[in-house]
């Protein structure tokens, strides 16, 4: 039966197998080179484009979530009874944020075990953020979440 190479990492890795090269050569369509040369571009694309995507999910969570989230709490300060679940999901962001942050910085620099870890370790934990954040947008007061929400997006057009 077919493979089921459901990460980028272990389709990038086959892709360049010798039972795959042999069939590219064979069939005049890559050489052995050209399929190692474009499992390296697979590879540097998957790799930057999960970078890029690591800081743009802390440089959001740092300069919008967490100050909503803190003006949010300051409106509790008086009944604090009211305030329900959200402090702790509010420090479970910053956590699990700064959780990612040391983790990304101490990926691997090679390409394919970058590509690995990144799969394996970086998107299971940006889950984890955005699993919180997704909490904290139906927490917040309206019109402090500083970003279009689900429901803006999903129904704007109709209004």
């Amino acid at each position: 039966g077919l493979s089921n190479l459901n990460t980028t990492p272990l389709a990038a890795a086959t892709f360049n197998s010798p039972k795959a090269k042999e069939v590219f050569a064979a069939m005049g369509i890559f050489s052995s080179e050209e399929c190692d040369a474009r499992q390296e571009v697979m590879l540097e694309n998957y790799n930057s484009v999960l970078g890029i995507e690591v800081q743009m999910m802390a440089e959001m969570v740092e300069t919008g979530i967490l100050p909503a989230c803190a003006k949010d709490m300051a409106k509790y300060k008086d009944a604090p009874f009211l305030k329900g679940d959200r402090e702790a999901v509010y420090t479970g962001i910053k956590t699990e944020t700064d959780k990612l942050k040391d983790l990304f910085a101490k990926k691997p620099h090679e390409l394919a075990e970058e590509a690995t870890y990144l799969c394996d370790t970086i998107k299971p934990q940006m889950a984890a953020v955005r699993k919180l954040v997704d909490q904290a947008e139906g927490l917040l007061e309206t019109g402090l979440y500083p970003f279009p929400t689900y429901e803006a997006m999903i129904y704007s057009h109709h209004s």
